[in-house]
């Protein structure tokens, strides 16, 4: 199978790699329901008030990050001895995912960098690497990015072009990525790159690049459609010199590791489309209540009242079928196949719900001063981030054999 192939084929987890990371169904649902409590309030108090500022703003303070740091927020799952509380996965990943996008901080990058880039140096770093950096995601000193995307190269990897060559006790790296999420911020980004002296089959790896490495260039901010208060960056990398002990794992193994990653970071999607498409049916169906048309409530003319009922089964049957998800991802089960169904489903979904709210308000949902218009510009990027539906698709479709 080639390369680029392999980069959308199901691979089978590690289930032992799994369960230490993610660790078990211990915690009991009234722990989770207090943490939620908690990380509701501080949402309430710390970000929902800013939310127009931030989205003029195109950022984020650096100030959410440290105060959020202090409050345990980030990187949580950590083990205590690199700054964590040593939780549930589901606190963050599930948890604080929700509960931003409730409080309409979906563009704020913290999921990305819990649960997302920061596994990485978790899973594959040396000690020492991880010593000295891990503590810092958990504080907020550091924000965590990773780079695979390249302008010419998304889902098929083999097109990647960025390289690192090896200088002695130091790699050097030049290339770009594009569409890297925290890009302009991040102190610790995953580059992943292609190391031409190595095996064939094996060129690609992971190598980490701290904000500071000088020849690291912060191109350009991305404008985009939604998710406004994120940064969206273009990177080069030019003779950037990094130490050799900065390559996450084995030499060559990057492909393998992105593959034990891209469970859990669809998951983290899948997580996000479920919440947005939650909150967009909480608006369409509040304003259809109360609006009224032709003498009665918009809700309850025969066609709209078919459509809102549609989206609520949509609605509960993507819960119901995410919560099997990560229940089954936490007790270490291979979730391949079935995250890509999530993925696909659910990516689909949230923009249909997102697509009927709108509607339901009329000309009233395509006004900046309507909750519902941020959240259908924002729904958007749902069925791309991680792998596009088509992707999920070709992915699922390879898991049942079928050689397309």
């Amino acid at each position: 199978m080639r390369q680029a192939e392999l980069a959308v084929a199901p691979i089978a987890g590690n289930t032992a790699y799994q369960r230490e990371e993610v660790g078990s169904l211990s915690v009991s649902d009234q722990e989770l329901d207090d943490f939620r409590k908690v990380f509701r309030k501080f949402v309430a108090r710390e970000i929902t008030p800013h939310v127009e500022e931030w989205e003029h703003n195109r950022a984020v303070p650096r100030e959410l990050w440290r105060k959020m740091g202090a409050q345990g927020f980030l990187c949580p799952w950590l083990p205590e001895e690199y700054g964590g509380l040593g939780v549930d996965i589901r606190y963050s990943l599930v948890v604080i995912n929700e509960e931003l996008i409730r409080g309409d901080g979906f563009g704020v990058g913290v999921p990305l960098h819990s649960d997302v880039a920061t596994p990485y140096l978790y899973s594959y770093g040396t000690e020492e690497l991880k010593q000295r950096l891990l503590p810092k995601t958990c504080t907020g000193e550091a924000i965590c990015a990773i780079a695979l995307t390249e302008p010419d190269a998304g889902s098929d990897l083999a097109s990647l072009r960025t390289k690192a060559v090896r200088d002695g006790d130091h790699y050097i790296i030049n290339g770009s990525k594009t569409f890297i999420t925290n890009g302009m911020v991040a102190d610790i980004i995953i580059v992943a790159c292609k190391i031409p002296d190595a095996m064939p089959g094996k060129s690609i790896s992971l190598i980490v690049v701290e904000g500071d490495t000088p020849g690291l260039v912060r191109s350009r901010k991305l404008e985009k459609m939604g998710y406004h208060m994120q940064d969206t960056a273009e990177l080069a990398f030019q003779d950037v010199r990094v130490p050799a002990s900065n390559l996450l794992g084995e030499k060559g193994m990057g492909f393998k590791y992105m593959m034990e990653k891209l469970a859990r970071e669809r998951l983290e999607v899948a997580v996000k489309c479920q919440a947005m498409a939650e909150e967009c049916f909480k608006e369409g169906l509040k304003y259809a209540q109360v609006r009224e048309v032709f003498g009665k409530p918009v809700a309850n003319h025969q066609y709209n009242a078919f459509k809102i009922a549609e989206m609520a089964i949509d609605v509960e049957m993507g819960r119901t079928f995410l919560n099997s998800l990560v229940d089954g991802f936490v007790r270490g089960e291979n979730i391949n196949t079935k995250v890509s169904m999530a993925k696909a489903f659910l990516g689909e979904m949230v923009n249909r719900v997102a697509y009927q709210a709108l509607q339901l308000h009329g000309g009233y949902g395509y006004m900046e001063e309507y909750r519902i218009c941020r959240l259908f510009r924002d729904a958007r990027s749902l069925s791309i981030f991680a792998g596009t539906t088509e992707i999920m698709k070709l992915i699922i479709a390879r898991s049942l054999g079928i050689t397309v």
